[in-house]
């Protein structure tokens, strides 16, 4: 899809075209649409960040809960799969998955919120140390770098979904 076809929808076409790049939040791009028109990608993307960085404490931990847990084996979003297959996730060893899930469980346990890395570029043992090293933070500085990572997951489905490398 093009940004000028994208910036022709009506709301709730937006929300279905594009609403899958924050996961499983539609609300975010529902929000974004009457910053139309955007001028490319990036400003795009700038948008939908704004609306998160705008919304509630609450809203925002439901967008970082709607992420999956990485490594896991249950139903996730195909954007999600593709997303952690590209990173080995998909083909840890049966030690590697104890152990991820393991560090998912403390993790989750510590914050309230599954552990989120944009994984592209990453492989199963960046992810596994940056678990390791992230588990350490506090709970402010983890919950701004999961708001963080979510944005450059967001930023790359952007860039998936218009076709585009400028994010």
């Amino acid at each position: 899809m093009t940004i000028e076809a994208l910036n022709s929808l009506d709301r709730e076409a937006f929300a279905a075209a594009i609403g899958w790049v924050f996961e499983n939040s539609p609300w975010v791009a529902e929000r974004a649409w009457s910053g139309r028109p955007f001028a490319n990608a990036e400003a795009l993307h700038r948008g939908m960040v704004e609306q998160v960085e705008c919304a509630s404490f609450q809203e925002q931990l439901a967008l970082l809960n709607a992420h999956p847990d990485l490594g896991t084996r249950a139903r996730v979003s195909e954007a999600s799969a593709a997303e952690q297959g590209g990173a080995g996730l998909d083909r840890l060893t049966p030690e590697e998955f104890e152990g991820l899930q393991r560090l998912n469980k403390d993790y989750r346990a510590k914050f309230g919120f599954p552990f989120l890395i944009a994984v592209k570029g990453s492989t199963k043992h960046d992810i596994l140390r940056a678990l390791q090293r992230r588990l350490q933070a506090t709970q402010g500085e983890e919950y701004a770098e999961a708001l963080r990572q979510v944005y450059r997951i967001a930023g790359f489905r952007v860039e998936q979904a218009l076709g585009s490398g400028s994010i």
